[in-house]
């Protein structure tokens, strides 16, 4: 899907696997996608070009994308608590997106719109099944009280694919 919508929107689509691009590099890049492949291979697909979505409004672009992955993590690629959750989801063999706001040319601005939808502007912002749960303190939580795999598997249940290893 995501190799679609480079199409669509008329921008580049380059893979980098861990660590082996510069900042530079990322940040050149209009958006990011960070996700755990089949295989447990890990790497980065940016889309560089005038906007991940041409003429998409933050709020919007967030929607859409909360609709279409059952896990969404808007993240800054220096957070601690952000690098604690992807990993949490890593470890649990479930695929997830993570937006980084940081690499976006209009991260504060999706940043802002998150605050209005969540109620708080901090990072990490966690989507599950298309609704916010909270933060990595929240989703650990979850985690620990066995409450997040059966949201995930619900998701995934009701999209009928299978991304999720037990």
């Amino acid at each position: 899907m995501i190799w679609r919508r480079a199409v669509l929107a008329g921008t580049r689509l380059a893979w980098s696997g861990s660590g082996s691009a510069s900042r530079a590099e990322l940040l050149a890049g209009a958006s990011a996608c960070l996700f755990a492949g089949a295989a447990g291979r890990e790497g980065r697909f940016l889309l560089s070009g005038r906007g991940s979505e041409i003429g998409a409004a933050p709020g919007n672009q967030i929607q859409e994308t909360i609709s279409d992955n059952c896990v969404v993590i808007y993240s800054k690629t220096s957070c601690s608590y952000c690098n604690m959750a992807k990993k949490l989801f890593h470890d649990m063999n479930i695929s997830y997106k993570a937006v980084e706001l940081d690499l976006l040319e209009y991260g504060s601005q999706f940043q802002d719109a998150l605050a209005k939808m969540t109620g708080e502007r901090t990072v990490p912002r966690i989507f599950v099944n298309g609704t916010f749960i909270g933060g990595a303190t929240d989703t650990h939580r979850l985690h620990q009280e066995g409450k997040l795999l059966p949201l995930v598997h619900q998701c995934y249940l009701k999209k009928g694919s299978k991304h999720v290893g037990d």
